[in-house]
């Protein structure tokens, strides 16, 4: 799933290349894929660029006060063209879940591989009519997001570090991934509690939180959309990474798998060398 690094790097993208045209259409290969019909895809014809911004891990071209959304989700994608096929996309059954064009011949399209379908589009005249943007928690990378207001956030949740770190309303644009490098940066378990964590824990998460997404974000700018995947991939330290060795201390980075995902870890680094209970093998095992 796209993160935050990645989302913004296809905002800097997109914006670097449709600002200032015109929409000259709008289609749908799959009519699930948009999520509200007022107003319809039409409104967007002949409607210019205006800007183009993220909240969180959503994607918003403003054109003309008429906001085009969307949400990647899993397994979505974006795919540009500089010049796209003549041909009009119909619905059915190609992985393509919308197509937009603009008035210099160029376009993308959204795509989703598999058959779980949750990529989102949205037409809104206010992002704020989007419910998961309405939703979400301050973004990380804000001027406002300091020590201290991370601090307050934290402050009584009796909750587990990585799963806060994932939840879109506490913090916005942290995943999965995200979520396992910031926690090997700071040297803390997932399954930490943020109620535990005390002044110098708080000071080493916030800098790890920081400095991870900044660094990623540094090095997703200017790529091209095809190759941010595998720029993502290539920068992780632990995500993705089970069964090789940690780059910090050299011990085997860890798994612990759930019904639809995992988590990476280094015990070394995170848990003061304790291997965390993998709880789907362990029932694999009895």
């Amino acid at each position: 799933m796209p993160e935050l690094p990645e989302v913004q790097a296809l905002v800097d993208f997109l914006a670097e290349r449709t600002v200032g045209l015109a929409v000259t259409g709008v289609e749908l290969g799959s009519f699930s894929v948009l999520k509200t019909f007022d107003p319809p895809p039409q409104a967007l014809t002949g409607a210019p660029v205006d800007a183009v911004s993220r909240h969180g891990k959503f994607i918003d071209i403003d054109c003309d006060g008429v906001h085009l959304i969307f949400h990647l989700a899993r397994a979505g994608w974006l795919r540009w063209s500089d010049a796209m096929p003549n041909t009009v996309l119909r619905p059915g059954k190609s992985p393509i879940a919308l197509r937009t064009r603009f008035s210099d011949a160029s376009g993308f399209d959204l795509t989703e591989a598999g058959t779980k379908k949750r990529l989102a589009a949205y037409l809104v005249r206010d992002p704020q009519e989007v419910p998961g943007i309405a939703s979400l928690g301050p973004d990380p990378m804000a001027d406002e997001f300091t020590r201290e207001a991370f601090g307050a956030l934290l402050a009584g949740r009796r909750s587990q570090i990585k799963g806060l770190l994932r939840d879109q309303g506490f913090i916005a644009g942290i995943g999965n991934a995200y979520s396992d490098e910031i926690l090997h940066v700071a040297k803390m378990s997932p399954f930490a509690m943020a109620s535990s964590l005390d002044d110098g824990a708080t000071d080493r998460l916030y800098a790890a939180l920081r400095d991870t997404l900044s660094a990623a974000v540094a090095t997703a700018s200017g790529k091209p959309a095809k190759e941010l995947k595998d720029a993502k991939r290539a920068g992780m330290r632990v995500h993705g990474r089970t069964g090789e060795l940690c780059p910090v201390c050299g011990d085997v980075v860890r798994e612990v798998s759930f019904a639809d995902s995992s988590l990476q870890y280094c015990a070394t680094c995170q848990t003061g060398g304790k291997p965390l209970a993998d709880r789907r093998m362990s029932r694999l095992l009895k």
